[in-house]
């Protein structure tokens, strides 16, 4: 704990864009492990616990994204795993020419694409302390080289043809439309689509919520809620823009965030739970994290979600009680699903798969609880079991996990890195490390291109390739996009996963 409490320290001072994050218990840990060897012994168990919680977290959170998104993003998944593919080769044969050993370059595979549960693959495939070593000598080089491509690429704006500016790009607003013309929703520019909703509606002096279905008439006020676009060509089509806001008087109708804190209600969808046949009102946005949704009727809704719902007045309390609304119930982990989906995920990763010449191939306690995480948050519940967490605690567990299993790592290889880090070993594997990001960043973004991708999705693409949030938070630092983070989520944990496979395969043919 102590190395965790340093490590901690040391990840969040600032490098210029740079900060190591939960690497800096890595660091830690080589230099006190270097010191005194035996603080090393006997904490495997720890190491395997750490890592479990990270990759399982991980695979939730991203397992709807990726399946959702898995047909329109499949180009730059195939990219991303040939990418690993063909860098991994490149590695075997650059390392076995400079005389490095497999364990220390599946060690920097795993450490210039800052991938913590790939170093867990490559040290129990090629059984290598060096492994470790690696790890340590390629991370920082990874983050800082990455740092520097994202920084070149992000801001660019070569033709992507095959990757439109989302409408979402620039966010949600709501505007005040005046009717001019009677007409059916269903004829208003994004509607059909869902690009846009419509929540208050003022009629013959008389506000309320619009009804699923109602059509328009001459001389209403409603509500339009979208991107800017979609509100601005539907605004054109109704009417005109109001010199007043229809919010400002919330006498019979009133707009309120609710915290989505019920069992009942996560996992399903808007369209589900039929809150304008059931309470006359509407749900328009989601904030989720740090971004604010629209409220697709096929939207899920997750524990900690905070919606923004338009009722009538008398409906708010029902309201309340129905999504729950509760701060401190979206802040307790749910210890049986939890338990339940770490026990499959480490099943799942035990099981060997026979080999041609006796070897087997197994995910391990790497990648199998990140396959069953990324499973069981696409489905997101069964029966009473809700698989998806709150996010906040999520993101706790996510932050723990891995300063557990690095700094573990770094006490039992601290030996061994103090006897190659300041060597002509050491200098080797930096040059690697370098080669493997500058290989990587020319093939992907070259593939990008090709593919007819943007600058703002390749970018987010090679952050997640790269797989560290810092690189993500550089990027969108940069540029507002939703194709950065889109990008990112695509290739996080499929990366991952194919890193996982690539040091195994490098200590099986090693």
């Amino acid at each position: 704990m102590l190395v965790v409490t340093l490590g901690a320290a040391v990840g969040v001072i600032p490098f210029g864009p740079l900060r190591f994050g939960a690497a800096g218990a890595l660091f830690v840990g080589l230099a006190l492990g270097a010191v005194s060897p035996a603080l090393g012994d006997g904490l495997a168990l720890v190491s395997t616990l750490g890592l479990a919680l990270f990759v399982y977290t991980v695979g939730v959170a991203a397992g709807e994204t990726f399946f959702a998104d898995l047909r329109r993003q499949l180009p730059l998944m195939v990219l991303g795993v040939a990418t690993v593919a063909a860098v991994a080769a490149l590695a075997g044969l650059v390392g076995s020419w400079l005389g490095l050993g497999t364990g220390m370059v599946a060690g920097l595979l795993a450490g210039a694409l800052t991938s913590t549960p790939a170093l867990a693959a490559a040290t129990a495939a090629t059984g290598s302390p060096d492994a470790a070593v690696g790890y340590a000598l390629g991370y920082p080089v990874g983050v800082v080289l990455a740092i520097v491509v994202v920084a070149l690429v992000v801001s660019r704006s070569w033709p992507g043809r095959a990757d439109p500016t989302p409408a979402s790009a620039d966010g949600i607003v709501a505007e005040s439309v005046h009717v001019e013309r009677a007409t059916s929703p269903r004829a208003v520019p994004g509607w059909s689509d869902e690009a846009i909703k419509m929540s208050y509606l003022v009629r013959d002096g008389r506000t309320r919520v619009l009804a699923p279905g109602e059509d328009l008439q001459a001389g209403d006020q409603v509500l339009v809620v979208g991107a800017p676009s979609a509100v601005e060509a539907a605004t054109a089509h109704l009417g005109h823009r109001l010199s007043r806001e229809l919010t400002d008087d919330r006498g019979a109708v009133d707009f309120t965030r609710f915290v989505v804190s019920s069992p009942a209600v996560a996992g399903r969808t808007v369209a589900q739970l039929n809150l304008p046949g059931r309470h006359g009102a509407v749900i328009t946005r989601v904030r989720r994290g740090d971004a604010d949704l629209l409220a697709r009727d096929d939207l899920v809704l997750q524990l900690g979600d905070r919606v923004l719902a338009v009722a009538p007045q008398e409906e708010l309390d029902d309201l309340s009680a129905l999504l729950g609304n509760s701060e401190r119930r979206v802040s307790e982990v749910d210890a049986l699903a939890l338990g339940l989906g770490l026990v499959l995920g480490l099943l799942v990763g035990a099981v060997a798969v026979p080999l041609p010449g006796g070897a087997a191939f197994s995910l391990g306690s790497a990648a199998g609880p990140l396959v069953v995480g990324m499973a069981l948050g696409a489905i997101h519940r069964t029966g009473p079991l809700i698989w998806a967490m709150p996010l906040t605690v999520n993101l706790t567990i996510r932050q723990v996990g891995p300063l557990l299993f690095l700094a573990t790592v770094g006490l039992s290889s601290g030996p061994k890195f103090a006897e190659q880090a300041l060597t002509a070993t050491g200098l080797r594997a930096g040059l690697l490390a370098a080669a493997i990001v500058l290989a990587s960043a020319a093939a992907f973004l070259a593939g990008a291109r090709a593919l007819g991708l943007s600058a703002p999705r390749a970018a987010g693409g090679f952050a997640g390739y790269v797989g560290q949030p810092a690189i993500l938070a550089f990027a969108t630092s940069r540029v507002s996009d939703s194709r950065v983070d889109a990008g990112y989520a695509a290739l996080f944990a499929l990366g991952i996963i194919a890193k996982i496979v690539a040091v195994q395969v490098m200590g099986a043919v090693g």
